[in-house]
């Protein structure tokens, strides 16, 4: 086992929700004559997911796009982003209220979405009770989580939320499912209070708008941003093309 920490320039292990590997520094590793030729060595593909657990498309978009990143060998990377914030910083709003005076259009976003939901076999989906709700404290664990635990994290409440109805603000319920999950709900209820994880959220969010985000999900992979569900085929050319 290799303990030189110039080797590395990050550790990634698995997760339940996307293919995580070892990140190498190739020149050092190939200098070290511990690896072979550069042109032999691929990369992994990232696609870096902006995210909060407040927009339906958020849970309808997850199951495809873990599929599609495991199709090409991905790296789904999870970064959390308050939507509220988003909306606040870029003058966007929640389409069913945007559109509401919009003569049919609303009718026919929740047309197209009743196909994807069909044709991506997302049949548990229902709207939560609750919606729109309050994910702060959601979205400050996230942040709280190292990297390689938020896809675990993801897949842990995407389903008690939008197929189960969970009350995100039942501190009680909540912490079941996370104990349930394998995650200590105690130490992430206290975390939440921590000043650097909030700042660190309002950092995330700040940065996805200055990035170009407007809105969840919106998708980075290799500088190129893909807003929305309807995107996973631009995003599975291009990683064929890569």
């Amino acid at each position: 086992m290799f303990r030189s920490a110039a080797l590395w320039s990050g550790v990634r292990t698995p997760a339940k929700a996307g293919v995580h590997l070892q990140s190498w520094r190739l020149d050092e590793m190939a200098g070290d004559g511990l690896l072979p030729p550069q042109e032999h060595i691929r990369m992994t593909k990232t696609i870096e997911l902006i995210f909060d657990f407040v927009s339906p498309n958020a849970y309808l978009i997850w199951s495809p796009l873990r599929a599609l990143a495991e199709k090409h060998g991905a790296t789904i990377e999870v970064t959390p982003a308050f939507l509220g914030g988003m909306h606040k910083l870029t003058g966007n709003a929640p389409p069913f209220v945007r559109d509401a005076d919009v003569k049919g259009k609303n009718d026919y976003a929740m047309l197209e979405i009743n196909r994807f939901i069909a044709k991506h076999g997302l049949t548990k989906f229902k709207m939560n009770p609750k919606f729109p709700f309050n994910t702060i404290t959601l979205l400050r664990m996230l942040v709280a989580l190292e990297p390689n635990e938020r896809a675990g994290f993801v897949e842990a409440l995407l389903p008690a939320i939008w197929e189960q109805g969970l009350d995100v603000t039942d501190s009680g319920a909540l912490g079941r499912i996370l104990d349930d999950g394998g995650f200590d709900a105690e130490a992430l209820f206290e975390k939440t209070q921590d000043p650097a994880i909030k700042q660190a959220l309002i950092d995330n969010t700040e940065q996805a708008v200055a990035r170009g985000a407007f809105g969840i999900p919106t998708m980075f992979v290799d500088g190129e941003i893909y807003f929305g569900k309807e995107r996973l085929g631009q995003i599975d050319e291009q990683l064929s093309a890569a």
